[in-house]
């Protein structure tokens, strides 16, 4: 790519990120600190001092921390077995451990209350009346979000296992290191960086996650808060300043361990250098290594099960019961037939779509620009693009509502109904929710195009070039088909997670023609008598979905996968 390109491209992908990205962020920060064009810290020592907004925090960070806490223990022994022993249906089920990720925890959380909740499943199969889901719902929304979770630190201490040389173990067993000792001393640092990339993902992402405390009814924390004050976004500074210290615990997070081991690497001599260290178990050392794999994809399909059921099940005839009385699928006509999820459905595909095309054409442009260009700064510019896995999704969504309340506010969009339709998302938000699709998801596409840059030589572009194909020509007809199983592979996962937004959809859309699914299902579940079941199905739907989009995107990426949710 020559210099000057790569500048333009690089000017012009900075501007993008700055008014799409950085505004939201600047927003909600002077928000937080400028009250009135004046700044201060009153609201934000207030957040602290308010022993509301002070619980909700502590809550958060409680939510945050035994989520995290949780998925490593669940996922580091399981990648550590995937990656040291080789045992019959490995491939099977190195793949069902995936399969929380076809399902947003919110929407488990339907299924989850009906099998753990006082008068569940099993408490009848028990005969006990146990509140497995802990006072308050704590232990239910850690246990919920974990389930979901843990798939994102699996797939990125995998990826870490995989490039360790296994003639650093050979060397320290040569020492006399073992066991416990060796794993301490030689694989856990080695693995180290993608422990963390994973760690800081689920704990911000549980920090701030929105509709598992929304549907388990945990109201106290910072996330439920924030949403149950929407209505004083335009009047009252405590939200602006309450998301500012999500933000900054968010970032100061991020930056911690970026510090301490972002820059941190083990210089290995090539994998090829020594024989793998993977060991082939069979008879009884077979089932003991694949028995926490089937253990912990048990627990994780039991969200998927209740939903399941629950969407086939009659209204009424599941209380107090192990299985549904009486079954039906009558609630799946109803969730396709109904005119909130039929409107909802086209409005998530219609999203999704202008989402996924803003992220192709940004996505590829900056993976031109950090493979393929000298540019000075490149790496800041990848950087960027990255930005978004770390910053909540419930912050940017403030930020939107913020831009887009001052500006439903101002004169010259009170008269005009087109800037009213594409400016305010009280009457339209279809603007808002691309861009925050678009801007959340474009980590995924830049991944998945840096990857397929970078496995593809560029003297077939340097060929095409010398042969008078022009630079469009040359991207066009060569580099694009060398890459587009990459490209794909971005596509299905951001078009599938963008279909499956909470934040975004919860805070932004609010009149119910504008709906996406995900917002119609929260509203479906307020509904008594039917509501629950029919959001359960069309929870279904959404499921399935899913699944098909990742099952299909870890096909093609492979182990590259895990590089998707890495910061």
């Amino acid at each position: 790519m020559r210099r000057s390109t790569a500048w333009t491209v690089a000017v012009l992908m900075g501007l993008v990120f700055g008014v799409t990205f950085l505004l939201p962020l600047g927003t909600v920060v002077s928000g937080g600190f400028f009250v009135g064009g004046k700044f201060t810290l009153r609201y934000l020592i207030g957040v602290f001092e308010n022993p509301v907004y002070a619980e909700g925090l502590l809550n958060s960070v409680k939510i945050a921390v035994g989520t995290t806490l949780l998925v490593v223990l669940i996922a580091v022994p399981l990648a550590w077995l995937g990656n040291r022993f080789e045992f019959a249906g490995k491939k099977l089920l190195s793949g069902l451990v995936l399969v929380p990720m076809v399902l947003p925890p919110f929407v488990g959380a339907i299924g989850f209350q009906q099998i753990l909740g006082v008068y569940g499943s099993l408490n009848t199969w028990l005969g006990t009346s146990i509140d497995w889901l802990g006072r308050g719902r704590y232990f239910g929304v850690i246990f919920l979000q974990a389930l979901a979770l843990y798939p994102i630190m699996y797939l990125n201490v995998a990826a870490a296992l995989a490039n360790i040389d296994p003639a650093m173990e050979e060397a320290a067993e040569n020492l006399g290191c073992h066991g416990f000792r060796k794993f301490w001393k030689i694989t856990l640092p080695l693995m180290m960086p993608g422990l963390f990339a994973g760690g800081t993902i689920v704990f911000i992402w549980s920090f701030t996650e929105l509709g598992t405390p929304l549907i388990m009814n945990y109201t106290r924390c910072a996330s439920v808060q924030v949403f149950d004050a929407l209505k004083e976004i335009g009047t009252n500074p405590f939200p602006f300043a309450l998301v500012v210290v999500m933000l900054l615990a968010s970032a100061g997070l991020y930056a911690l361990s970026k510090l301490a081991f972002g820059g941190r690497g083990y210089a290995m001599q090539s994998k090829a250098a020594t024989v793998s260290g993977v060991e082939t178990v069979r008879g009884l050392r077979s089932v003991i290594v694949a028995l926490p794999f089937v253990v912990v994809t048990g627990l994780a399909l039991l969200p998927h099960l209740g939903v399941i059921l629950t969407s086939v099940s009659q209204p009424g005839s599941w209380y107090q019961s192990v299985l549904p009385h009486a079954y039906t699928f009558e609630n799946y006509r109803e969730a396709l037939g109904h005119g909130i999820t039929v409107t909802s459905i086209r409005n998530s595909l219609l999203y999704s779509s202008l989402a996924v095309a803003v992220n192709i054409v940004l996505g590829v442009a900056v993976a031109f620009v950090v493979v393929r260009s000298d540019l000075p700064g490149r790496g800041a510019l990848d950087a960027l693009a990255m930005l978004p896995l770390a910053v909540p999704g419930l912050v940017m969504a403030f930020g939107y509502l913020a831009i887009s309340s001052y500006l439903g506010n101002q004169d010259w969009v009170k008269e005009s109904r087109f800037w009213q339709s594409l400016l305010d998302v009280r009457t339209n938000p279809t603007l808002f929710l691309v861009i925050a699709y678009a801007v959340r998801r474009l980590p995924y596409m830049v991944r998945s195009s840096v990857a397929g840059l970078q496995q593809t030589s560029v003297t077939l572009e340097e060929a095409a070039a010398n042969l008078g194909a022009s630079p469009a020509r040359t991207l066009r007809t060569v580099t694009l088909p060398l890459i587009m199983a990459n490209l794909i592979a971005g596509v299905l996962l951001a078009f599938s997670f963008s279909m499956l937004e909470v934040s975004d959809s919860l805070m932004l859309a609010q009149r119910a023609d504008f709906f996406p699914i995900t917002k119609t299902i929260y509203e479906l579940f307020q509904l008594i008598g039917t509501g629950k079941y029919i959001a359960a199905a069309l929870g279904v739907w959404a499921m399935s979905f899913l699944a098909v989009t990742i099952i299909g995107a870890s096909l093609i990426l492979g182990k590259k996968m895990g590089q998707l949710f890495r910061v």
